[in-house]
């Protein structure tokens, strides 16, 4: 499964660099995230516990970080397992543009699922897919957003 998108971040992109390398920011952003630890450096250990159509599963995986090119681009890849419910794996390439509105934060995802999950078919599997990394980004951008004036007043 391949996936390409981009979203508007009204952050700067030294902080919303700063954020996907955060472990506390990730596990936020990360639906489903029960835990994650661990530095950019090392990579991080990760427990997210997903509903995939009919499959619940505990995933327990890694990711890592390569190609750091501060505060533009970098590569992360991951391997997650679901015990019998499968696993998944994959990589994405995310860059970082300046924008008028703050930062435009693009992705290409590539990955792969085995187990159970493959037996639900590509379409299931696209549509979950794509529903994570919104609700991931929309995540982000709440997170990154600054508060509003009526907020910053209460």
């Amino acid at each position: 499964m391949q996936l390409t998108d981009s979203r508007e971040i009204a952050a700067d992109r030294q902080t919303v660099w700063a954020a996907l390398l955060d472990p506390a920011v990730l596990k936020i952003c990360v639906p489903g995230c029960d835990s994650l630890d661990g530095t950019p450096e090392a990579g991080f250990e990760a427990v997210v516990i997903q509903k995939v159509g009919p499959v619940k599963a505990r995933f327990a995986g890694q990711v890592s970080l390569s190609d750091l090119d501060p505060p533009q681009s970098l590569r992360l890849a991951g391997e997650g397992k679901g015990g019998a419910a499968g696993f998944a794996k994959g990589a994405a390439r995310v860059t970082l543009t300046p924008s008028e509105g703050g930062t435009l934060l693009a992705y290409e995802v590539e990955a792969h699922v085995g187990g159970k999950l493959a037996q639900l078919g590509s379409r299931i599997i696209d549509s979950f897919a794509k529903k994570m990394a919104d609700e991931f980004f929309t995540r982000l951008q709440t997170h990154l957003a600054p508060p509003k004036p009526e907020e910053a007043v209460e």
